[in-house]
């Protein structure tokens, strides 16, 4: 299963790009592709029109997860760990989504996501099939 990040679901809807090129390929070969009620949110306040949300949904099939209190709790302790940078806050939450539903994590935000990746965070290479993963499972 793979968690797109919001990037990936607005570059999506862009033909000639990598996440375009991505998530065509994870549709044929039939992988399960979600995201995070974090990022929906984020993809819904940028610019998106009917259409498009439509399309991003439909490639969903509805697999939004639902932000919770367990995600809360690691998004926490993901925060607190990495050192309570503000900026990392909605990257946490997404991290955290990630890591409880054993996604993968697609993003073109790499570097923002990378404090996260010893701490279970599995992350999407940009050459399709190969991730990076931690020593540490879950």
């Amino acid at each position: 299963m793979i968690l797109l990040d919001t990037n990936y679901l607005i570059r999506m809807l862009v033909q000639g790009t990598t996440p375009a090129a991505q998530v065509s390929e994870w549709l044929e070969l039939r992988t399960p592709l979600v995201t995070s009620s974090v990022c929906w949110y984020e993809f819904m306040t940028g610019p998106v029109d009917e259409e498009g949300t439509a399309l991003v949904l439909a490639t969903l099939q509805d697999r939004i997860i639902p932000f919770t209190a367990d995600h809360a709790q690691e998004a926490a302790r993901l925060y607190n760990v990495c050192g309570r940078n503000r900026r990392q806050r909605v990257d946490a939450m997404n991290a955290a989504v990630s890591i409880l539903s054993n996604a993968a994590l697609a993003t073109e935000n790499r570097e923002d996501f990378l404090p996260f990746v010893s701490l279970g965070l599995r992350m999407i290479d940009h050459l399709p099939q190969r991730s990076y993963t931690s020593s540490h499972d879950r």
